[in-house]
């Protein structure tokens, strides 16, 4: 720890039994067995891509600015500030007493994972409160299930329990006047969305892939007309990015869209959405972030922190499905929070020269390379 100045730590909460949440196996997400496959697949959003995310945090390069602290359960009353009928957690609570079920496709309720979904909601509330509370600046809720889609009345995607609303809620609750979320997974934060669609105290924004909806649990479509309701009209910014945008476009992105908009609503506390399923190598998604453009989104947000919240940033973490990339992309992405100097670890796999200018000497440099080496092309 001493290796780290004060100001550039970064607390991290975290519960580990949060690993007990069991999705199981089948084809991709659907939890089906074919009859015909002999190695089915884990579904996606499993235990092992949190626990590399834990383990490059506790080992890699980026561990002397790492500060732990112990997450907790959320108690089901914490829950209606931002799930409300109260029906919508019964039904939750029941489907737990009764052993689990798939809630909506793709999402299962096991035994363990409703447990596991209130610690996600409780250790996100406790890394809320450490900065609300004076305790912090930068704190990250490293947890799962993720969260960004469920809604007030609705789970879906993964997502029982809408983490970061909740912790929304509670800055709203404590006296934060107006909050910013700004999400960079690649499906659209709409559960987020749809809880502060009608308010202009939240502004919600969201880099997603183009995705439109995905059936009865995802009505909204996540397009660039979904702009709030009501006085929260305008406040609802969606960015729907075509596959393969990449490092540059979502720093074009994030620098004409993003910025000038936060600039715009001056909020007093930024809460970052992470999902690391915008990767090069996501099987969810088709983005093509790699390490470069996350540390370069990271540090973007620090720099609006450092504007309009007094540096204070809420960190939660949604999905990245790749095992190995997601954990090496979420400590890029802790890099550019922490606006490090230089990067602490080099990318292991990805490699995207996406400058034309670089990619033509490239090619003109192998041009070159092949009249000098190939026989029968010398003298052209």
């Amino acid at each position: 720890m001493a290796a780290a100045c004060s100001n550039k730590i970064i607390d991290v909460f975290w519960h580990e039994g949060m690993l007990n949440h069991e999705t199981g196996k089948g084809v991709f997400d659907s939890g089906t067995d074919p009859g015909f496959l002999d190695v089915l697949e884990k579904h996606p959003e499993n235990s092992d891509r949190i626990k590399n995310m834990v383990s490059i945090l506790q080992k890699g390069p980026i561990s002397p600015y790492i500060s732990w602290q112990l997450g907790r359960p959320a108690q089901v009353l914490e829950l209606l500030s931002f799930h409300a009928p109260a029906e919508y957690i019964d039904e939750l609570v029941e489907a737990d007493k009764q052993g689990g079920k798939m809630i909506c496709a793709g999402t299962f309720l096991n035994p363990g994972s409703w447990d596991a979904a209130l610690l996600a909601a409780g250790t996100t509330l406790s890394a809320m409160k450490h900065i609300l509370d004076g305790h912090g600046k930068l704190a990250y809720a490293l947890v799962r299930p993720p969260g960004h889609h469920a809604q007030p009345k609705q789970a879906d995607g993964y997502c029982f329990l809408n983490n970061a609303g909740l912790a929304v809620q509670l800055a709203l609750d404590s006296g934060c006047k107006k909050v910013a979320v700004i999400d960079i997974d690649v499906h659209y934060g709409n559960g987020t969305a749809e809880g502060f669609y009608r308010t202009d105290k939240v502004l919600t924004v969201s880099l997603h892939m183009n995705h439109g909806s995905w059936g009865p649990s995802h009505p909204q479509n996540g397009s660039v007309g979904e702009l709030g309701e009501g006085e929260g009209l305008g406040y609802n910014l969606n960015i729907p990015l075509p596959n393969g945008t990449g490092d540059r476009g979502y720093g074009y992105a994030m620098k004409e869209l993003v910025v000038p908009s936060i600039h715009k609503f001056e909020p007093d506390m930024i809460v970052f959405v992470v999902g690391q399923d915008s990767s090069a190598f996501d099987p969810n998604g088709r983005q093509c972030l790699t390490m470069d453009g996350y540390r370069e989104i990271g540090r973007i947000v620090h720099s609006l922190a450092n504007k309009h919240s007094g540096g204070q940033i809420l960190i939660v973490q949604e999905g990245g499905y790749h095992i190995t990339y997601s954990a090496y992309c979420l400590h890029a992405i802790l890099e550019g929070v922490l606006d490090l100097p230089q990067p602490l670890l080099c990318d292991p796999i990805a490699y995207y020269p996406e400058d034309e200018a670089f990619a033509v000497e490239f090619v003109e440099a192998t041009r070159k390379y092949h009249k000098e080496m190939v026989p029968f092309l010398k003298g052209t």
